[in-house]
């Protein structure tokens, strides 16, 4: 939906809301998703990609805060599948969140499942992705909610442009998983970065995917910005224009300009982009993405291009490709720049206004410091293992690497079944402390244990979550999702959280308010949570290969008082086990 026809919608709501306050409570917004085969073309390389309703990168959902929303999901090909809605808080309708085996069971081949929820108290953008083995690849696709109220920044915004980035892989990305999980590797790299799907003239055969947008000179743009990526933190960059943050994970900040950003796997961030450089003969501007590198393991360390094109006065005009060579942005970060990327987090702020206050929790009663990192395991007899040292490569969070259940942790939960006493007692703190990100990264190690433990708080409680990277084999930046729930990160920094002298230093005025964080290399961030949403939510690394190699947890948050605090019942069509 276009700025101008937003605008409009904006001022039928008002005088709605005047005339007929009933009228908007009971919109629902239907969509009909089948997952499916779909032969795909890039790099040269043709090969059948999952993909919903046939599209690749996936439909966008555009609705409004306020909104009911109904997706049918049906699996119309030969695995299991679910899917989850990045950021959607899910107010006591658990049963719709998506991860499988967390909070549903898998939608089997020729199955569907209707997802219902309502999109309470929140605005921006978001995204939606299938949530089982590496599917997310390429099923993928925006969420976009419209505010109820004008947006809190007075530039007239000529249209809205959604950029997603993600990677293109010219093998089977369910095999690569598989291989990982059956000897211990590490996993392929992707073979492109792409926008919007496109992966643009610096790959072969790739001239015709290139992503080219048409801007107005003195125009303001207002760009919805994805990192649907599965392994890599990215840079991105419009050559000689600035880019202004207005709002991250689908939260309004206090505006701030800026040369790039640094977005994380999960993440979302908003940025305004006034078309006012005055161009050259071809009318093109550069934009571009690559990774943010911070691991030693094999990595695609190419460029994404795309092109910004200046319209002109000409009659008739065709959009044509500048010949190469290409000139990255002067302004595109370098692969390692962790300052750049330090540098631009400290700059995110909530917008803190009166409309839209920062309900930062101010005390805690419960304080939950977890380690996050890599783990060499032991090669057990009857294993393959073709990791470092021949062992196996794994991940975890206070030396527990997670494995899901070949049930629903929700529904047993909801169920109070015996078993699910198995799934609580999380350690609350690292089991064996050390210097976390000072030991020998190769000497040191720990054999994980496994298991699918859940840190267990009441209804309402005001949780501190301490994310400590380590350095075993590599210290990493991890970005770290929380389903449920929305957090504040109240502070970062490198080295070891010193739980005495780094709380003092805490932001609790107005600190960024997000659903996935990234974690510094080698250090540490603070969230703030109000377990204020019944049910069990996943906590993992949204770098894909370190869910896949354990690195998560859960979290319950029991129901309250009264019935408006609880868990709803689940939905007749929830797909068994």
């Amino acid at each position: 939906m276009g700025s101008f026809y937003h605008q409009i919608f904006v001022t039928l709501v008002l005088l709605l809301s005047i005339f007929l306050p009933c009228s908007l409570s009971s919109t629902t917004r239907r969509f009909e998703f089948n997952v499916k085969w779909k032969n795909v073309k890039r790099l040269c390389n043709t090969r059948p990609v999952l993909t919903v309703n046939g599209e690749y990168p996936g439909p966008t959902i555009s609705v409004h805060e306020g909104d009911n929303v109904e997706v049918k999901v049906t699996n119309r090909v030969d695995m299991n599948t679910t899917l989850h809605w990045h950021g959607i808080r899910q107010l006591r309708t658990g049963w719709a969140d998506g991860p499988a085996y967390v909070t549903q069971c898998p939608i089997g081949t020729g199955k569907s499942y209707t997802y219902r929820f309502t999109v309470v108290d929140q605005r921006g953008t978001l995204w939606w992705h299938a949530h089982l083995s590496w599917q997310r690849s390429t099923v993928n696709g925006a969420f976009i909610i419209y505010p109820r109220m004008p947006y809190p920044f007075s530039v007239p915004i000529q249209e809205e442009i959604p950029i997603t980035f993600g990677e293109w892989f010219n093998s089977d990305v369910m095999a690569i998983e598989k291989d990982m999980m059956l000897t211990g590797v590490g996993p392929n790299a992707s073979d492109a970065y792409t926008i919007n799907g496109l992966p643009g003239p610096l790959y072969n055969c790739s001239l015709k995917d290139t992503f080219i947008k048409t801007v107005e000179h003195g125009k303001t743009y207002l760009l919805r910005i994805i990192n649907a990526a599965l392994n890599d933190e990215l840079f991105f960059a419009v050559a000689d224009h600035t880019l202004t943050v207005v709002e991250i994970d689908a939260v309004y900040t206090k505006p701030f300009t800026t040369k790039a950003i640094m977005i994380a796997p999960g993440q979302t961030t908003n940025v305004l982009l006034t078309a006012n450089q005055k161009p050259d003969s071809t009318g093109m501007f550069v934009l571009a993405a690559r990774p943010y590198l911070t691991s030693i393991f094999p990595f695609d360390n190419s460029t994404t291009i795309g092109f910004l094109k200046y319209k002109t006065t000409k009659s008739k005009e065709t959009v044509e490709l500048p010949l190469p060579p290409y000139t990255l942005p002067s302004n595109l970060p370098a692969l390692q720049d962790t300052e750049f990327a330090t540098e631009f987090a400290k700059q995110l702020r909530s917008l803190g206004s009166a409309q839209y206050p920062c309900k930062v929790p101010k005390k805690v009663h419960k304080q939950v410091i977890t380690t996050i990192g890599l783990n060499l395991q032991e090669c057990t007899p009857n294993k393959t293992c073709k990791g470092f040292r021949n062992q196996r490569f794994l991940a975890s969070m206070n030396n527990q690497s997670f494995i899901r259940p070949p049930i629903s942790i929700l529904e047993c939960h909801y169920k109070n079944l015996s078993m699910a006493n198995l799934f609580s007692n999380f350690p609350e703190k690292p089991p064996v402390p050390f210097n976390y990100t000072g030991v020998n990264p190769l000497t040191e190690n720990m054999n994980a244990e496994f298991g699918s433990k859940l840190v267990v708080v009441p209804y309402g409680t005001r949780l501190e979550i301490v994310l400590q990277d380590t350095n075993f084999l590599n210290p990493e930046n991890h970005p770290i999702h929380v389903h449920g729930h929305n957090f504040f990160i109240v502070g970062r920094g490198f080295g070891n959280f010193d739980a005495e002298k780094d709380p003092l230093h805490y932001n609790l005025v107005d600190p960024p308010e997000r659903n996935t964080v990234a974690v510094p290399i080698g250090g540490w961030a603070a969230l703030r949570i109000h377990a204020d949403n019944p049910g069990v939510w996943f906590i993992h690394c949204h770098l894909e290969e370190h869910t896949t190699w354990g690195l998560a947890m859960g979290l319950v948050v029991q129901g309250g008082k009264n019935p408006s605090q609880c868990l709803i019942p689940p939905p007749d069509d929830l797909p068994p086990c």
